[in-house]
């Protein structure tokens, strides 16, 4: 049937978003150590650390909110929506607070204990998906930033976006975290 052919095609577009935002947090994230990770920004932000954390809370916050979706007989919104949240997720010049279900724990202590704990739960998410055989836009949950419902195709759209938005605040710390340590080394080379 033409209709399932489709919902196979995009099942597989997700997937392949869902790995695409992974890989872009891992890229962010080679070669950063652990006293890197620690390390809070000048600017008073998240750590690289805390990041990774809150990635894990949302990831595992918003599974969550997949696993007890409600099957809607219609679209739960509008298709246009999908394109909005996926620009507006990976656009890092209008900042979004995270909501208190996703605020960084500290749960995990270490850059790759944090790493491990997301690719679990991002593999439970691709599990999810895999084995999820109806049309994610008929599936109403709800998300914190968003008033009314939201469709599981709009959450797991998010869901892949998120790391990409969050390695290029990882990019940002890493480049200002350099600033830092060549003025401090350049000033002691003065003395």
């Amino acid at each position: 049937m033409i209709e399932d052919r489709i919902l196979d095609v995009e099942k597989r577009d997700l997937l392949l978003a869902l790995d695409r935002g992974r890989g872009t947090l891992g890229r962010a994230l080679a070669g950063v150590g652990e006293d890197l990770a620690a390390r809070r920004p000048a600017n008073g932000g998240w750590s690289i650390l805390e990041i990774v954390n809150h990635l894990v809370e949302s990831e595992s916050y918003l599974l969550g909110r997949l696993r007890v979706a409600k099957h809607s007989e219609h679209l739960v919104a509008p298709r246009e929506r999908e394109g909005k949240i996926a620009a507006r997720a990976a656009d890092r010049t209008r900042p979004i607070a995270a909501p208190p279900e996703s605020q960084p724990r500290g749960r995990y202590a270490t850059l790759a204990e944090a790493v491990g704990a997301f690719d679990a739960t991002r593999a439970e998410t691709v599990q999810f998906l895999d084995q999820f055989d109806d049309d994610l836009r008929c599936w109403a949950t709800d998300h914190p930033l968003f008033p009314g419902p939201v469709s599981c195709q709009e959450t797991v759209i998010m869901m892949a976006a998120h790391p990409g938005r969050h390695a290029d605040q990882i990019l940002e710390i890493r480049k200002a975290t350099e600033n830092e340590d060549s003025l401090q080394f350049g000033s002691k080379t003065r003395l």
